[in-house]
């Protein structure tokens, strides 16, 4: 007779190479740990390097909390050049002479996109308007108008480098920021033009490129350090079993007596079972991870 395949489960932090999609690492991984149910928590551009978080197994389910976590870059802003694409992957569409841009004009201009700023998506991203994603309207050679986005820049750091017109910057962010769109804007405050080169993703919340693995081993945490950047419950084995029925909820029976979640709730061997939200007066689960007991 034989033996049932046990299913992976788990978060993999990849170290994201330049060269690879995002979607080839889920692919490359997939044939590692021999199963489809792989997803990632954010795109980073094929040139782009550093933190990809992947849900795997029944993990993919909780991977939209991770999604929100900030996020830190770090990169360098090439002064005198814009390209169709704001980084070095683009061809060149404008040239300028900022040769005499110094490092405090540099400095102020981040000032100004610093803090709660609208931002207009880059043609060459993944985000989808009207059904379709921007980089396949792009590569047909159209432009949509794209509407502004809120997002919060918490901190953009500017330094100067060993070439006059390169600055390195170093950016803690909100989910859907660009920092393509941050370079490219800074050129445009200093009456020029920019566009980004080796970008690197050192975190997305509190998984860093420190405790990360290259996409040829990935390794897996378990379910519950998924959601280790928020407030955690544990339960008892007769709270458990509720839970893992999915059943709503009152705040006091599941243990929470404010805030808004989400809430990864833990057995008592710290397993990851569920994450609840508020509903109403009460708690609902809008993941179940456990099964019904």
């Amino acid at each position: 007779m034989s033996e049932t395949k046990v299913e992976p489960n788990g978060i993999a932090v990849i170290d994201k190479q330049p060269g690879w999609t995002s979607h080839d690492v889920v692919a490359k991984c997939r044939g590692i740990l021999g199963t489809k149910k792989i997803g990632h928590s954010g795109t980073l551009d094929p040139d782009a390097t550093g933190v990809l978080v992947l849900g795997v197994g029944k993990c993919t389910r909780i991977l939209q909390y991770l999604t929100a976590l900030p996020k830190h870059y770090v990169g360098d802003i090439v002064l005198g050049a814009e390209t169709t694409t704001l980084d070095a992957s683009g061809e060149v569409t404008a040239t300028f002479d900022m040769s005499s841009v110094t490092l405090s004009e540099v400095k102020k201009a981040a000032t100004q996109l610093t803090g709660n700023i609208n931002q207009i998506p880059p043609m060459v991203s993944a985000l989808k308007v009207d059904g379709r994603r921007l980089h396949e309207i792009a590569r047909e050679g159209r432009e949509v108008e794209r509407q502004p986005r809120p997002v919060t820049v918490h901190q953009f750091n500017v330094t100067s480098t060993d070439h006059p017109l390169i600055f390195r910057c170093d950016v803690r962010c909100s989910t859907g920021t660009y920092i393509r769109s941050l370079a490219a804007d800074l050129g445009k405050l200093l009456e020029g033009g920019a566009h980004l080169i080796n970008l690197r993703r050192l975190s997305i919340g509190s998984f860093t490129v420190e405790e990360a693995n290259p996409v040829e081993n990935p390794i897996l945490l378990p379910p519950s350090e998924g959601l280790r950047d928020f407030q955690e419950i544990r339960v008892t084995k007769e709270v458990a079993i509720d839970v893992s029925h999915g059943k709503v909820l009152k705040r006091e029976h599941l243990g929470v007596d404010s805030g808004v979640g989400p809430w990864p709730v833990l057995d008592v061997e710290g397993n990851l079972l569920a994450v609840y939200e508020p509903h109403k007066d009460a708690v609902k689960p809008t993941v179940v991870l456990a099964s019904p007991r």
